[in-house]
């Protein structure tokens, strides 16, 4: 919508549908429409409303009332229907609906939604982690973000439980065709009442379309670009990374998005070897370019209450201001984390070199549980004590190498004996993942949105760290 024609459209939404049922062509798919409402005070002069400072921003939905109109025939009459007072904060996702040519029944529907939803007070809106499995509310002006190499919604959840409302979602790995696509159902399934759009299309695929549809200027883009020839794991076999022609392509195509999406926050998650790569510094270029300020390093998430061990590198990059990681939390051990599943977990029995490494681990210490891998570990097999975060959690724990499922991913042993398979349950938690997520039954599925995901709780926390410093950058 240009400014020209947001400029001109002040009248009421009945006014403006009486001009526009006067137009020859009828809108079949509706047209939403921003306008002023106009109020008298006693002194004679008019004001309009909504009240801003300075001057009315054209590209800010905030600065205007909305509404959206349609014509329906009735007996071979076309008559007018509108709907007012749409929240602002739902505008961006219904330019988006429409210009995916969704029907407007679609589009009607996701605007009662949106008016009907209840804004939650600020304070509350990280209340259910963990707690409950009721999803958070979040209140209609939320700040909005686009995601992309978007996978199962790990960042996203994180995004919901700090207040933020994710509208656009790219996720599909040409590589993995079938995967990706249950990985996106998954994501649609968790998202879709928020009014995300979950596109199925690569990174560079929606840049070349100069991306159609996405808002400008969102609050938040975060990317977490596909890590596998930067992964340790890969360069073990490999001997070193191999960046390929995909790789720089996507990068490209992230610039291109920095560029033309002009974020107020962008944020990355990948490897931490993707920092060497030409694909993180074609990224750092055009965050220099745009005259972003950029903060990065390599974190460890135990050491922000994961009960994982997750080194991975992390970027913020903001304008006019740094903003800082949050604060170290204390370190939770994996055992704390999922003790209350353990009695629910299918039993299990110990590989020959999973009890091996039980033996080798009671010579030297008290018997406490043990979180033992199934798969894994060339030369020995891989396990925690009780106190102790997890050990990173990958993909390749859930499946096989043809990417079938594995019936057991990893073991918990006991001190009286018994034995128990780690469920889907109990990795999502070790993960950070909140409660109200709900995964596909299929364990290769589950266990990749797992192994893919920005642990939510890391993620809760950095966005909630980050929008409490941009409030008081503004203050």
């Amino acid at each position: 919508m240009t400014k020209s024609v947001i400029a001109e459209l002040s009248a009421i939404p009945e006014k403006f549908l009486e001009n526009d049922l006067k137009a020859s062509q009828f809108h079949s798919q509706g047209c939403l429409y921003p306008y002023l409402e106009t109020k008298k005070l006693l002194n004679g002069s008019n004001v309009f409303y909504p009240r801003v400072i300075g001057e009315r921003d054209p590209n800010d939905p905030f600065c205007w009332r909305w509404g959206y109109n349609w014509k329906e025939k009735h007996n071979g009459v076309w008559k007018g229907k509108s709907i007012g007072s749409i929240p602002p904060g739902a505008v961006h996702m219904i330019w988006t609906l429409q210009q995916q040519g969704a029907i407007r029944e679609d589009i009607i529907a996701f605007i009662k939604r949106a008016k009907t939803k209840k804004p939650s007070p600020k304070s509350d809106v990280c209340k259910n982690f963990h707690n409950t499995d009721k999803k958070p509310i979040l209140p209609d002006d939320a700040p909005i973000a686009v995601v992309l190499f978007a996978g199962g919604g790990g960042i996203e959840a994180g995004m919901v439980e700090a207040g933020i409302r994710p509208v656009i979602a790219v996720e599909f790995d040409p590589s993995k065709p079938e995967l990706s696509r249950a990985i996106a159902k998954t994501h649609h399934h968790n998202f879709s009442e928020y009014g995300c759009r979950i596109i199925q299309l690569t990174v560079q695929e929606v840049a070349q379309s100069g991306f159609l549809g996405f808002p400008r200027y969102p609050d938040y883009l975060h990317a977490s670009p596909v890590c596998a020839n930067f992964s340790q794991a890969h360069t073990a076999k490999a001997g070193k990374g191999i960046e390929t022609a995909d790789d720089l392509t996507a990068a490209i195509a992230l610039a291109e998005a920095i560029r033309q999406l002009q974020p107020r926050v962008f944020t990355l998650e990948n490897v931490p070897r993707y920092q060497n790569s030409q694909s993180f510094s074609i990224i750092l270029n055009a965050l220099e370019q745009e005259g972003y300020s950029v903060d990065y390093s390599v974190v460890n998430m135990a050491d922000f209450g994961l009960p994982q061990a997750r080194r991975r590198l992390v970027l913020v990059a903001s304008r006019g201001f740094g903003i800082a990681l949050p604060a170290y939390r204390k370190l939770i051990g994996w055992y704390d984390a999922i003790a209350h599943l353990i009695p629910m977990m299918t039993d299990s029995q110990l590989l020959p070199k999973q009890q091996q490494a039980v033996e080798k681990f009671l010579a030297a210490n008290e018997p406490t549980p043990l979180l033992i891998e199934r798969v894994g570990g060339r030369k020995d097999v891989k396990y925690k004590p009780a106190h102790l975060p997890c050990n990173t959690i990958l993909r390749s724990h859930f499946t096989d190498h043809k990417g079938c499922n594995r019936s057991k991913f990893a073991d918990i042993w006991l001190p009286d004996g018994t034995v128990k398979s780690l469920s889907i349950e109990g990795a999502a938690i070790l993960q950070g993942f909140p409660s109200w997520y709900e995964f596909p039954n299929e364990t290769a599925t589950a266990g990749s949105i797992i192994g893919y995901s920005v642990p939510p709780s890391f993620a809760a926390q950095l966005f909630t760290h980050i929008q409490k410093q941009l409030s008081g950058a503004f203050l």
